[in-house]
């Protein structure tokens, strides 16, 4: 099993940073990707970045690409996302998920695992 806790969210003003991080708190016996999607007020969940399960292969959508950075350390199972310049339209709630694999992947109906979600509030 896995359960996804994120934590890093926050207030900032635009141009700034944040850091995102999801633990998983369970013990797991299987390798699993990871991925990083948002939600933003009126509009449906949207795909920003995920990663595989070693790490060596990372996607972007273009929205965030250059100016976020997804990472994972699996000695503490945990994966980061690393926000620079941040802009308002950058507000939403991001959610961390998990698919059992060694690849990550864009399409949210692949994760089986997910977070309950940090708000990212982004000031112009």
């Amino acid at each position: 099993q896995v359960r996804l806790v994120e934590s890093g969210g926050g207030l900032v003003q635009a141009g700034g940073s944040l850091r995102l991080s999801c633990a998983n708190s369970a013990r797991t016996d299987s390798d699993y990707a990871r991925g990083w999607f948002r939600q933003a007020p009126g509009k449906e969940r949207e795909f920003v970045a995920s990663i595989s399960w070693n790490g060596r292969h990372t996607y972007y959508s273009d929205s965030v690409k250059g100016r976020f950075t997804i990472s994972r350390d699996n000695a503490k199972d945990t994966v980061y996302l690393q926000m620079n310049s941040l802009k308002p339209e950058d507000t939403a709630i991001y959610f961390c998920a998990g698919r059992r694999g060694s690849a990550g992947s864009g399409d949210e109906a692949e994760y089986a695992y997910w977070g309950q979600g940090t708000q990212v509030t982004v000031s112009s």
